[in-house]
């Protein structure tokens, strides 16, 4: 039977820590289990966060083992490689998998019925790799996708356009990488279109203003990492987010990376792109309006990551 009460995270690096904490701070779960190959690890993490629970929610944070992942309404898999200076996400797939067929086998043995969520990078093809190894259905597993993308494309944009990120309404798609793409088409303020906000604001060259936002977006986790060695804060607000919608049922929309069986005319792989995200994990993929140019960079997004999970040995 699910406890959606309790959540598992493996993997208790920088990412898995800082998300524990994200969640501990909103209360979305009573039970939180870490699990690392150092337990040591895990024990002092689960320590250090729960001398923090007097001044939030009542939850029991523990170090565990895979035994008590049965009945957990989600494990989000944060356990591999980091991304080092001067690598790309895709760097990391060998290492990567050969973690997750390890984690994996773990979870289907204790007859785990939760939804998957990846978090660890590549992670679209870590996604398409978990549900092939573990066999679920697709709306059981998904990935972290573009969701921090996005975040970081709206934060971006309401400081170049002094407005509340909050009116912001843009989404990155694709890979969770170096091919992502922008859909300026759609985006808009409140209701006004982009472009028109643009020129509302006074400011001219609406083109080269997207162009360098995407780039700045799409460079964001290489600054990131020059600078402090690596990212975890932005993904671990962005997974809580997942969670949020996932534990409340939301029906939220978000970027998450999933399993593709025809939509966008693509299948076999996985990619991020709007999809509706509640208690059963992903309900709806949306096929939202692309123009000509963005459907031709989501194809080669996809080109990309097919000719990557067509070398896996799954």
């Amino acid at each position: 039977m699910i406890n959606y009460r309790k959540i598992a995270i493996i993997g208790c690096g920088s990412v898995g820590a800082s998300i524990a904490f994200s969640l501990m701070q909103r209360g979305l779960c009573s039970e939180l289990v870490l699990i690392d190959a150092n337990r040591a690890k895990a024990e002092g993490e689960a320590m250090d966060l729960s001398h923090g629970l007097p001044y939030t929610a009542s939850m029991n944070i523990h170090a565990g083992n895979y035994e008590e992942v049965g009945d957990c309404v989600l494990i989000i898999i944060t356990a591999g490689a980091i991304q080092k200076s001067g690598e790309t996400r895709l760097d990391l797939i060998d290492k990567n998998v050969a973690i997750l067929k390890n984690i994996l086998p773990n979870i289907t043995r204790q007859g785990f019925e939760g939804m998957l969520l990846i978090v660890s990078n590549p992670v679209d093809v870590l996604t398409y790799a978990a549900r092939r190894i573990s066999g679920y259905p697709r709306q059981r597993v998904i990935g972290s996708g573009t969701v921090l993308d996005t975040a970081r494309l709206k934060y971006l944009l309401c400081q170049q356009l002094r407005v509340d990120s909050r009116s912001v309404h843009a989404v990155i798609i694709g890979e969770h990488g170096d091919s992502e793409l922008a859909v300026w088409s759609g985006a808009n303020i409140s209701g006004i279109d982009l472009d028109h906000f643009y020129e509302l604001r006074g400011r001219e060259d609406f083109q080269s203003f997207i162009k360098n936002m995407y780039e700045d977006v799409r460079d964001s986790a290489y600054e990131i990492i020059e600078r402090k060695g690596a990212t975890y804060y932005g993904i671990a607000m962005a997974v809580a987010r997942i969670t949020e919608s996932i534990l409340k049922d939301e029906h939220s929309v978000l970027p998450v990376s999933v399993v593709l069986e025809g939509e966008y005319g693509l299948q076999g792989l996985a990619l991020s792109v709007p999809s509706i995200v509640g208690k059963e994990g992903l309900e709806t993929i949306l096929e939202i309006p692309l123009s000509e140019s963005e459907q031709k960079a989501l194809y080669a997004s996809a080109a990309q990551l097919n000719e990557v999970i067509h070398k896996l040995s799954l």
